[in-house]
């Protein structure tokens, strides 16, 4: 059995307030991309569970890694039902880039052992065991435009198309921490909330719709900044950093030639919404 997770971009994020527990209520537009990792799921010989990963280097261990902790979680659930299985995933979304990779790669294994062992559990069953490892894995069980709030794990689906334009991603070689990113963001009501913004037409999302890591996290590393302003300038219709960085998506109406050249030296997919 293979699999193809798929990244995610944030399309605008309002960090709303800080909660009583520590964490921040926000609001923001989850949409799926077709920028793919792939996962490979089949019944070993011996009786040993076993993840290898290749591509992109991961930190960590096996143990550490999201596609073992959505095993584990229902082994312990079907204990006599989920048998023993080796998985290879090949990682090509970069992680540290705010587009999800790692809780796509979790989502995509519930939904491969539900499928496999013939657990047959429920979309909203999925998404419950999604939420115990982490607050957007949820969102990739259905896999459509939602928009989130909360920490990020209450949905509500929307009518959102992008379908026919073009997005360009880039990620320098930066890793932003999601509590640098917090640091430098005061929380605050948006004078307009985000499900009113983006159902506006997408020319008017530059000079409305906004990432507030952007104020936190640009003075700290302008050259993810500056990968924004070049995707303005090659005509993005609408550029943002996605979710906490540090990947930086530009959406354009037509393909943009010699991009990996333009952009030499960092990660950058072109692909088709």
């Amino acid at each position: 059995m293979i699999l193809y997770p798929n990244a995610k971009i944030n399309i605008g994020l309002h960090v709303v307030e800080r909660r009583p527990d520590g964490y921040h209520n926000l609001e923001t537009v989850f949409y799926p991309i077709n920028l793919q990792d792939a996962l490979e799921i089949h019944t070993p010989a011996d009786d040993n569970y076993f993840l290898k990963v290749t591509g992109t280097i991961l930190g960590g261990t096996p143990d550490d890694n999201l596609v073992t902790r959505a095993y584990r979680l229902l082994k312990e659930q079907f204990p006599n039902t989920v048998k023993p299985v080796e998985i290879h995933l090949f990682k090509h979304i970069p992680t540290g880039a705010g587009l999800g990779g790692g809780s796509s790669d979790a989502a995509f294994t519930l939904r491969a052992l539900n499928e496999r062992f013939q657990l047959q559990l429920t979309t909203d069953q999925l998404e419950a065991f999604a939420t115990q490892l982490g607050a957007d894995c949820p969102f990739f069980i259905k896999n459509q435009p939602v928009y989130a709030t909360g920490i990020g794990n209450h949905f509500t689906p929307i009518n959102l198309s992008l379908m026919g334009k073009t997005i360009v991603l880039v990620k320098p070689e930066i890793f932003v921490s999601t509590r640098e990113a917090y640091a430098g963001v005061t929380p605050h009501q948006p004078a307009k909330p985000l499900m009113e913004l983006i159902q506006q037409p997408i020319e008017t999302w530059r000079n409305n719709i906004v990432n507030d890591f952007e104020d936190s996290v640009f003075p700290i590393y302008p050259e993810i900044a500056a990968i924004k302003d070049r995707l303005y300038d090659l005509g993005a219709i609408y550029a943002s950093m996605s979710g906490s960085g540090s990947c930086v998506f530009g959406i354009f109406d037509t393909p943009i030639e010699h991009i990996d050249e333009i952009f030499n030296g960092y990660f950058c997919r072109q692909r088709q919404l």
